[in-house]
């Protein structure tokens, strides 16, 4: 029937696109994971591909990344499958499958995002690497937290913290993974409205924040520092239903994002600002964030479920005198 599960769950778009023919290569790769059909690279080309992936998803630019990741899977593969248990080799295809599981939640292919989670966890098991194992462990109650079931994803973070935290080390990659693990907690604990769990894992992440001098610090995927806690912050105001708190706070950050944050974060401040201000009734503020978020992070505005919904409630109030809401509208298919 050529039905996608992504049109099962929801896909926003109406008509098979580039992003299914695309998703339909990964799940294919993704399924052979010990099979990689590729040779082993030159380290050069393997290194600039890798780093490529690290960028597309930093800028939401997931077209790009799902031509480059089929590809790069296996050759990421192929090369820690020669490397005699090279811990740096098997820590490269974590990451890439951490890039896979951004373009699977994207796209509301749960499915999908389950199936890589499991090959992150196994290329994180590979060899002593208690960084990649935190990483996967943040994609794992990310699963959780896309199926609503925020008390398990919980459970997998305090898990993962207690377990990262006998580990050695105290440099700044164990800052970022650690404190990484605290902000998923925000998300889970507020969306689970435990307004003290989510203080606990708040006062945890800023202490660790502290320790990072400069901008926000961008390793293995995760962002942490104080400006991307700031933004967990404000996005939990909004789920423990104080709106007016998160809008007040995001006024500044959109004005001067903070240093080191990539598109990706900052398209995600601006679509929470649009939805506290949505639910404080400014709806030229709520206008505006969104339009932001559409200027920053195009890709990811147009699916973002967040932003679909503040989306839908504009244009349902102002779709004939908004020109601007028609075309965003028309860019994330809820208008013809």
């Amino acid at each position: 029937m050529k039905v996608t599960t992504a049109r099962v769950y929801g896909d926003p778009f109406a008509d098979p696109s580039k992003q299914h023919e695309l998703m339909g290569d990964l799940r294919t790769v993704v399924r052979r994971h010990t099979l990689p059909r590729e040779d082993v690279p030159p380290p050069d080309e393997l290194a600039a591909s890798l780093k490529r992936a690290a960028e597309f998803r930093a800028d939401t630019d997931y077209l790009k990344l799902l031509q480059l990741l089929p590809k790069l899977l296996g050759q990421v593969t192929a090369t820690a499958m020669e490397s005699d248990g090279d811990a740096v080799a098997w820590g490269n295809v974590a990451d890439v499958y951490s890039c896979a599981y951004a373009c699977a939640h994207r796209f509301r292919q749960p499915d999908l995002a389950d199936m890589i989670v499991s090959r992150q966890q196994w290329a994180a098991q590979q060899t002593w690497n208690p960084e990649a194992a935190a990483a996967a462990a943040w994609n794992e109650a990310g699963t959780y937290q896309s199926a609503g079931e925020y008390s398990d994803g919980l459970a997998i973070i305090e898990r993962a913290i207690v377990r990262y935290e006998k580990t050695p080390g105290d440099d700044l990659e164990r800052v970022v993974h650690l404190g990484s693990l605290h902000l998923r907690g925000i998300v889970l604990a507020s969306r689970h409205e435990d307004a003290n769990a989510t203080a606990d894992h708040v006062r945890r992440a800023k202490a660790l924040a502290e320790r990072v001098t400069g901008p926000d610090v961008l390793q293995h995927n995760l962002t942490f520092g104080q400006g991307n806690t700031a933004l967990y912050e404000l996005a939990a105001q909004i789920e423990l239903n104080h709106p007016d708190k998160a809008a007040e706070v995001a006024a500044p950050l959109l004005k001067t994002p903070p240093p080191g944050l990539k598109p990706s974060r900052v398209g995600r401040l601006a679509i929470d600002a649009a939805r506290a201000r949505l639910a404080t009734k400014d709806l030229t503020g709520a206008e505006d964030a969104l339009k932001y978020a559409f200027h920053v992070a195009p890709q990811m505005a147009e699916i973002h479920p967040m932003a679909r919904e503040v989306l839908r409630v504009l244009w349902t109030l102002h779709q004939c005198s908004r020109p601007e809401l028609l075309a965003m509208a028309k860019q994330s298919g809820l208008a013809s």
